[in-house]
């Protein structure tokens, strides 16, 4: 998933950043600098703080909303009164959480959120014969179960919410890694390698010139 947070607190930014591996996080101090960054790059989710200097984050929350962004925004705050929850959710936040919060509340969560948004309730990915699973980081097709590694679970997740669409490897890129990354040429092809190793070449097809695709012929009749 691609998460836009919005902290101002350093220590906090390095600490989601490093601590949410699952996904591609991106991460700036105010909100003038979403604004810029949300013209430019599409999320999956936005994790807000309230306390931004410059703008408020429920300012800043509104003025999103009536731009008709739809985008999914979870609060993370020190702000604790019903009152600041309650204004907060009336004015377009999805979900509302304290802090200090713990990283595996942060996770599951988001994992809601991300599951609502694709209007799924399941959080086990199923395709066919493939499943992913987000609590074990497994991927299981054709009676063989494996662990993945982050990237490659994520590269996985990318490809079967969407069966059949090719993926260039430059939009692979985008979805996998975050401003602080620095990407080798073949990262993607890395990951691939290791997933076809474990699970066959089928399970992963390569359109000459094109990109990558999870094939709908996995479903089975």
């Amino acid at each position: 998933m691609r998460i836009l947070l919005i902290e101002d607190d350093e220590m906090i930014g390095q600490s989601l950043q490093m601590a949410l591996k699952m996904h591609v996080v991106n991460w700036v101090k105010d909100s003038f600098a979403a604004e810029h960054t949300l013209t430019v790059e599409s999320y999956d989710l936005i994790l807000l703080d309230l306390g931004l200097p410059k703008r408020s984050g429920l300012d800043y929350l509104v003025m999103l909303r009536k731009k008709g962004v739809s985008t999914p925004v979870l609060i993370i705050t020190a702000r604790d009164a019903i009152e600041d929850r309650v204004k907060g959710l009336d004015c377009g936040a999805d979900d509302y959480l304290l802090k200090p919060f713990a990283i595996e509340e942060l996770e599951a969560r988001i994992r809601v959120l991300g599951r609502r948004q694709q209007g799924r309730s399941d959080p086990v990915i199923r395709y066919g014969e493939a499943s992913l699973d987000p609590a074990s980081y497994t991927l299981s097709y054709q009676g063989n179960t494996e662990r993945l590694s982050v990237k490659a679970f994520n590269l996985m997740q990318v490809l079967m919410e969407h069966p059949g669409v090719i993926f260039s490897r430059r939009q692979l890129e985008e979805k996998l890694y975050g401003w602080h990354y620095e990407v080798e040429s073949n990262a993607v092809e890395v990951h691939i390698h290791a997933i076809r190793r474990k699970f066959g070449a089928d399970i992963i097809i390569n359109v000459r010139g094109v990109g990558y695709t999870f094939p709908k012929k996995s479903v089975q009749p």
